[in-house]
């Protein structure tokens, strides 16, 4: 079978993708690698999304999967792994089984940046974490950093101040990047202290962790801070290396038109978090969502 449209991933964008191609009577399929929802299900509170002053995550997610598959959707779990250009069609090959389409959707997202120091590979699991919706109520009463100065590091920070007994907030910068409302929620918090201007330099243990070393960037002073946690959340990464033949940036974002979000290649779309953009946030990746769908139904007819 040749499908109209491919979309690669079940977040936000490619659900929202979804949802407009199903109602334009577009025959499309949805491939997932893991679970339907994306990143944005392992938040905490949302508090930024129309119509919804704050819900969680999943909760937002499991709404958008309700709707898709009232219309229809057909979810396949598989893990694609290069995507071929022939001409009229184009072929995915995943790790089961390989498909067809007239037209792709990728909306893969990204993963969390590491800081790749000492300890944090051996100890993930172990007390290093990158969700604090997972992981925070294995650390209920107990000390714990969090690494980070921007919306997720300080949301994530404010979740945990509600579990843990204290934060050591580490920030290489002397201020934060962060949206001033969720600042002004943490600075209000008893149980935090924030470290400016400090980076991670080592996560150390036995077999779990029991303290973090950190440094300052300018003295270049050492000292370590006993806990037992480890959160880290500098940022993102696309998770677009299996796309080695669609033209991407230094940092692996994709590359797309702004008017239509096609890709290098041509009937190839992108949306969501995946590609190079200035803004992260579900608002935004549903807006892509619905102009790539659009696009590729017009890409479609085009080609008729």
């Amino acid at each position: 079978m040749i499908y109209d449209l491919i979309i690669i991933g079940g977040g936000p964008a490619g659900l929202s993708a979804a949802i407009y191609a199903l109602r334009a009577r577009l025959n499309i399929v949805l491939i997932e690698k893991t679970a339907v929802g994306g990143q944005i299900s392992l938040t905490d509170n949302i508090e930024n999304y129309p119509g919804f002053p704050s819900l969680s995550g999943i909760e937002l997610m499991q709404k958008f999967e309700e709707h898709a598959r009232g219309l229809g959707l057909n979810i396949i779990y598989d893990e694609i792994k290069e995507i071929a250009d022939n001409g009229e069609y184009k072929t995915l090959r995943g790790a089961n089984e390989s498909y067809q389409a007239k037209t792709v959707i990728i909306t893969v997202g990204a993963s969390p940046k590491k800081l790749n120091i000492p300890g944090e590979r051996e100890f993930t699991g172990r007390g290093v974490s990158y969700c604090a919706t997972c992981d925070g109520p294995f650390f209920k009463d107990e000390d714990i950093a969090v690494v980070g100065g921007g919306d997720a590091a300080l949301k994530e920070a404010n979740y945990l101040t509600k579990i843990v007994k204290f934060i050591t907030l580490i920030h290489r910068r002397k201020e934060f990047r962060a949206e001033k409302i969720i600042q002004e929620r943490l600075h209000n918090a008893k149980n935090i202290a924030m470290e400016l201007e400090h980076v991670a330099v080592s996560i150390n243990g036995n077999k779990t962790v029991e303290s973090i070393i950190i440094e300052n960037v300018k003295t270049k002073e050492q000292k370590t801070v006993p806990v037992k946690g480890v959160f880290i959340f500098i940022g993102i990464k696309p998770q677009t290396s299996f796309l080695k033949n669609i033209e991407q940036d230094e940092n692996g974002f994709i590359k797309t038109d702004p008017y239509t979000l096609m890709t290098s290649m041509p009937g190839v779309f992108c949306a969501g978090d995946s590609h190079s953009k200035k803004l992260l946030q579900v608002a935004t990746a549903v807006g892509e969502g619905a102009l790539a769908s659009t696009s590729a139904t017009e890409y479609i007819c085009d080609i008729c």
